[in-house]
């Protein structure tokens, strides 16, 4: 077994990489995505035994996929090195999903009698069950970790496979998290972990990094304000929250639940908060991009966002509201465009899950999912009020 620092924290950095967008964009993908989470938390999924039934569950042909939050792990030893995305909607860790970079099988692997298929909604995976040991970074080597090794993919180009550290019971209950290992190893301090995500306004940039075991104080101003994971489903099943929007000074969702998820890219609100701001804001549908569009007079008119969670607001300013400008062609959009990153999510209020605070959101506050107490943080950082995705250049 590789040893560790006993009680420690570890950082790992991870990356956001934008592509030219293809025949799926960012709507279509997080929309996805989050009927897949409804779904999931109904049982709809339950009991899927094969790559076939799993592939026949996949609501959007992600094919192309738009943006990708992923790390660098090794797993097995001799190491082999994954590109895995980092994801807080499920559970299972699997790899081998690009055919030039296979799962490996190596002096540490076992292979158990189990098969493994997971549908996320934009896609699949089927493979077998082994047991190994996967490094996170320098420091964290996890023994005995249950990972899929992928024979059958779709909707994973570019990248190997996911990381999921949600709730243990999201994807596969039989199956311990690579967090829930790594605390049970005492190679955790604590039993959390810290997400900082900062914008960029490049195609590709090592901008982001997880805190196994505790936060990164540099990372965040202030304190850290906690809520308690919300008791609403479906909303519960993930990391939920309950939270009320205003834009500007008048309310556009009220108190409800929904979930914070790095496997999201946009800000989605239900579909009569969304149908409101859309109103408010004067901005129309682009048909290219998915996303709503405003013009250079519409966006210095546009209000802030205000996020009450918890009784903490949260502001999420004009510019956070935008997609960065100097990638709007790899949305499909053009140069001089204002893009939105605020878009439907799929279902009016009232689901249960009636908002997802994506990435867009997340790269402007401090998080972390404090798993051993079931609550999650929040704090503002010195990104909260940047000012850099109007810019074209």
């Amino acid at each position: 077994m590789a040893s560790t620092v006993a009680g420690s924290k570890v950082a790992l950095p991870f990356a956001r990489r934008v592509s030219q967008a293809g025949s799926t964009n960012l709507v279509d993908f997080d929309q996805a995505r989050a009927q897949f989470m409804r779904d999931n938390a109904q049982g709809k999924y339950a009991g899927v035994s094969s790559a076939t039934e799993a592939a026949s569950m996949v609501n959007a042909p992600a094919t192309a996929r738009v943006v990708s939050y992923t790390t660098e792990v090794q797993i097995g030893n001799p190491p082999s090195n994954y590109s895995l995305l980092i994801d807080t909607g499920s559970s299972n860790t699997w790899a081998g999903a690009n055919l030039t970079n296979p799962f490996v099988f190596s002096g540490t692997t076992e292979l158990t009698s189990n098969a493994v298929c997971v549908s996320y909604g934009s896609g699949f995976f089927g493979g077998d069950e082994v047991m190994d040991q996967i490094t996170l970074a320098p420091g964290l080597t996890i023994a005995e970790q249950g990972i899929g090794a992928s024979i059958w993919s779709e909707g994973f180009g570019g990248v190997d496979g996911i990381l999921g550290i949600g709730p243990q019971d999201l994807t596969c209950s039989c199956i311990p998290t690579v967090v829930d290992n790594a605390y049970k190893q005492g190679l955790l301090e604590a039993y959390e972990i810290g997400i900082s995500f900062t914008p960029s306004t490049t195609p590709s940039e090592m901008n982001g990094e997880l805190t196994f075991g505790g936060v990164d104080e540099r990372k965040y101003k202030g304190t850290l304000t906690y809520v308690d994971i919300t008791s609403t489903s479906p909303a519960s099943h993930y990391v939920g929250i309950e939270q009320s929007v205003m834009y500007g000074d008048t309310e556009i969702l009220g108190p409800t639940s929904g979930i914070v998820d790095t496997g999201t890219t946009l800000l989605l609100l239900a579909t009569d908060a969304f149908n409101a701001y859309q109103n408010m804001t004067g901005a129309t549908m682009d048909d290219s991009s998915g996303l709503l569009q405003i013009d250079e007079e519409q966006y210095g008119a546009l209000q802030s966002l205000y996020f009450n969670i918890g009784g903490t607001v949260y502001e999420l300013t004009r510019d956070a509201q935008l997609w960065p400008r100097s990638l709007n062609k790899y949305i499909g959009g053009t140069e001089d465009g204002y893009y939105l990153v605020v878009s439907d999510n799929g279902a009016v209020s009232g689901s249960g899950l009636d908002f997802i605070n994506g990435m867009t959101w997340l790269e402007r506050f401090y998080t972390v999912y404090d798993v051993g107490n079931s609550r999650v943080g929040f704090a503002t950082t010195n990104h909260t009020h940047s000012g850099n995705n109007s810019r074209t250049i």
